[in-house]
């Protein structure tokens, strides 16, 4: 079970997570988690060059390690980064001391401070502990990508029916996802473009 759009009432009762960029007219950010695998993400960044189009990827440590050119290659295509944790941890099932070992070991492969929680899972404490060095980064628009239960056209209509101008979009450079995902996304570029709207990346200064 899971929220295509996070309500308003949730992300009021979390206002220290970051779940859209208010004021950013015409503007959408894409994000991509659990990446970089040879596999999809060469694809998804050949797909943003086409339309000129910035994003995030929340990047899983031990992914880094095994594919640093990738990694890298997602840096020298402008994009921003984010530490999605070493071994893609669920908050919920580890330790505070656990969960925050990992996410200082991808910290060691991944220089960013910009974290999401894999599944938006993460407790109090180990939220108050990141939030010193750490914006965490939610969302308001989860296409649903990951789940295998949906369709390709109703994962399109997730985030064409949901997204405004601000919102934080939540996509997968997985496995998993790439099949959706190979049809979802040049869909929402051509969309949006169309539209007239920009997709950018996420910089601290639009959060301030």
């Amino acid at each position: 079970m899971y929220l295509v759009k996070t309500p308003k009432w949730i992300q009021d009762f979390f206002p220290g997570y970051i779940w859209s960029i208010p004021g950013k007219e015409k503007c959408i950010f894409l994000t991509f988690d659990d990446g970089p695998i040879p596999e999809v993400t060469p694809w998804v960044l050949k797909t943003l060059k086409m339309y000129d189009a910035r994003a995030s990827f929340f990047c899983v440590g031990d992914n880094v390690r095994k594919h640093p050119l990738i990694y890298q290659s997602v840096q020298d295509a402008g994009h921003a980064i984010g530490n999605h944790t070493f071994n893609h941890l669920n908050g919920w099932a580890s330790s505070a001391a656990d969960y925050l070992q990992n996410v200082r070991k991808c910290a060691g492969v991944v220089n960013s401070n910009l974290f999401r929680p894999p599944y938006g899972k993460i407790k109090p404490k180990q939220a108050a502990e990141l939030q010193k060095n750490y914006r965490i980064i939610m969302w308001d628009t989860l296409s649903g990508d990951f789940d295998p239960k949906i369709s390709a056209d109703k994962c399109l209509k997730n985030v064409i029916d949901t997204a405004r101008s601000g919102s934080i979009i939540v996509f997968h450079d997985s496995l998993k996802a790439f099949e959706k995902l190979k049809f979802v996304l040049p869909k929402v570029l051509a969309h949006f473009t169309e539209k007239g709207y920009r997709f950018e990346a996420l910089h601290l200064h639009d959060m301030e």
